[in-house]
């Protein structure tokens, strides 16, 4: 999707940097690129491979994605199977990875029944791709006929919990807010950690790294644009180091 390059608005976020040692101690951010962050938890492991491309992949996990991609027709069921596997629902193809949904509505996903139907089990089962066959074996049919989903208005407040007996908002719901409060400025580690941000927990945070020098300390503002975000998607995978290897062009060691 080349609009995804163009259209994510860069976030910013403000790094503290031991310049002595070259690496960033923590960051300062705000709830946009917390947001970021988590929504990275959300992608189905086929869109990590999608969007990083399979040869920067650690382990053996883009030799599988490769081995979808080679099979010969004739050993896979359909192009919709083959699609789910490439290019899952709900990742990079239907959202967004450096900016979440503006709204809650699930424009996005889309619901199949069976177009037949002949089987009052079959109206147990639904898809979120078109054409695949119906689940009930005996059944003829495909999940070709469109349904609507229906989201309910009602917002989940800040006092809500899973005991209250409210059922959990499915992803594409939540994503229209966000995930985190924006009242607060957050503190993001080196290896991604985040917690909310105080005064105190940053005087601690500078005696926890041993630094007695504040003069080799520095700010520095950094933006998170669509190349920074799938560097940033990369690191994670890879490194405890991810802001020093992203934005301090350090290099890990082998």
């Amino acid at each position: 999707m080349a609009t995804e390059k163009t259209s994510s608005k860069a976030l910013s976020m403000k790094l503290l940097v031991d310049s002595k040692a070259q690496r960033v101690l923590y960051a300062e951010a705000g709830k946009d690129v917390v947001d970021f962050l988590f929504s990275l938890l959300t992608l189905p492991v086929g869109t990590v491979v999608k969007v990083l491309s399979k040869d920067s992949m650690v382990g053996s996990i883009g030799e599988l994605y490769a081995s979808v991609e080679d099979l010969d027709a004739t050993y896979v069921r359909s192009a919709d199977a083959r699609n789910v596997l490439l290019a899952p629902a709900g990742g990079f193809d239907t959202g967004k990875l450096l900016q979440l949904p503006e709204t809650a509505a699930p424009l996005a996903t889309k619901l199949y029944r069976c177009s037949s139907c002949d089987y009052n089990e079959c109206y147990d089962y639904v898809s979120t791709v078109s054409g695949l066959r119906c689940q009930i074996a005996r059944c003829p049919g495909k999940m070709t006929v469109a349904m609507k989903l229906v989201v309910s208005s009602t917002s989940t407040t800040a006092t809500g919990s899973a005991s209250g007996g409210e059922a959990a908002q499915p992803a594409y719901a939540v994503a229209g807010t966000g995930f985190v409060q924006g009242v607060v400025t957050y503190t993001i580690m080196d290896d991604l950690r985040v917690a909310p941000m105080s005064t105190i927990s940053g005087i601690t945070l500078l005696t926890t790294f041993g630094v007695t020098d504040i003069t080799s300390l520095q700010e520095k503002t950094v933006q998170i644009g669509y190349t920074e975000g799938l560097a940033m998607l990369k690191a994670l995978l890879q490194s405890k180091t991810v802001l020093t290897d992203v934005f301090l062009g350090k290099k890990r060691k082998a």
